[in-house]
């Protein structure tokens, strides 16, 4: 019974401190996870492009529509040996 006291005691010591550390994101930060969403939604969408037997140009302007305004370069942030 003592150890689950103690266990009980330090779950809850591990609760309220992390409640401290934890900030709340501010507006750019929001923006900036918001971006690395869609930005993996759209690498995402041109996985499945390319599973589906589509060549690579076609899934690559795909991307690149889906990416625009996101990321810098037409890759969408991502550039890797084809």
């Amino acid at each position: 019974m003592n150890k689950c006291l103690n266990c009980c005691a330090s779950l809850a010591f591990l609760l309220a401190t992390s409640a401290v550390w934890a900030q709340p994101l501010d507006k750019e930060a929001r923006e900036d996870i918001a971006r690395h969403r869609a930005m993996a939604a759209a690498h995402e969408a041109a996985a499945k492009c390319l599973e589906s037997g589509k060549k690579d140009a076609v899934c690559e302007k795909e991307l690149q529509a889906a990416c625009k305004g996101l990321a810098i370069g037409k890759y969408c942030g991502m550039k890797h040996e084809h």
